[in-house]
């Protein structure tokens, strides 16, 4: 190991943890796999999970109520577009929903051609939809969204008040985002996470967005690390990260430091 690198240390109310989720299996990601060309078809727009999806998304599901993630996420963010939304409220929703309870669902049941029964809203963290975690920009008809108000018939419980247009206005055929620009806009989504009061949160959003975000980092520290931080995700992927303020962002208060001499007195000498 280089000797120059040595391990960081900073104040716990200068960190949030981030858990980064990349979607399920969706249609467009099988016949992209056959054939380039088909990201390009019309046939795969605002693609949705396949059934071997759904799988992954139980799967996962499992992993994070086994590993108790489920109750320590305060906050969950997701790219407004089907594939991330079912995987979002698959994984980190409430469980099937039930006649007889008054709250607005967060999947109505068969959403997106899912053959899935509805999802509960209930004993879960809130969900908010937000566009710059979106996919990169490629001109592909799988990344270009329905209009929000299609959006809240399916998924009644997520909070789409942050998207400001109905239809969608960023998405332009075969006009790809600059790979700089695809950097440039996940280091202003990690920084609007510091306006955000939750301290852990979980991202559900894309392949390419997350690993070309990801790979700003890592520079500073063991080659090994840059690897983990930087290797492309597989569909439902999960990676738990720890994101450091270290330019003063953040406004978060210190609620478990305590400032000592209460009450305050003279010091007696030690013996």
């Amino acid at each position: 190991m280089d000797a120059t690198i040595t391990p960081g240390l900073y104040p716990l109310h200068r960190c949030k943890t981030l858990h980064l989720v990349r979607h399920a299996q969706g249609v467009h990601n099988v016949a992209g796999e056959k054939d380039s060309a088909a990201y390009s078809s019309e046939e795969y727009f605002d693609a949705h999970l396949t059934p071997l999806g759904w799988q992954q998304v139980d799967n996962l599901r499992k992993h994070v109520h086994e590993t108790g993630l489920s109750k320590k996420v305060d906050l969950v963010i997701v790219s407004p577009l089907l594939r991330t939304m079912q995987t979002a409220v698959g994984v980190f929703g409430g469980k099937e929903y039930k006649d007889g309870i008054d709250v607005p669902p967060l999947l109505v049941a068969n959403a997106g051609e899912s053959d899935r029964p509805e999802i509960s809203s209930l004993n879960c963290p809130p969900f908010v939809a937000f566009e710059l975690c979106r996919e990169i920009l490629r001109g592909h008809p799988c990344d270009r969204r329905r209009s929000i108000s299609e959006y809240q018939s399916f998924f009644p419980a997520i909070d789409f008040s942050l998207i400001e247009s109905d239809n969608d206005v960023l998405w332009v055929a075969d006009t790809p985002e600059k790979e700089e620009d695809v950097v440039a806009r996940g280091m202003q989504f990690l920084n609007w996470l510091w306006t955000r009061n939750e301290k852990e949160i979980a991202v559900v959003s894309h392949g390419g967005l997350l690993y070309h975000t990801l790979s700003a980092f890592g520079h500073d520290c063991h080659p090994s690390m840059k690897t983990e931080l930087c290797n492309e995700f597989s569909n439902c992927e999960l990676l738990s990260v720890v994101l450091v303020d270290r330019s003063m962002m953040g406004t978060d208060p210190a609620t478990t430091n305590y400032p000592g001499k209460i009450p305050s007195g003279l010091d007696l000498p030690t013996k």
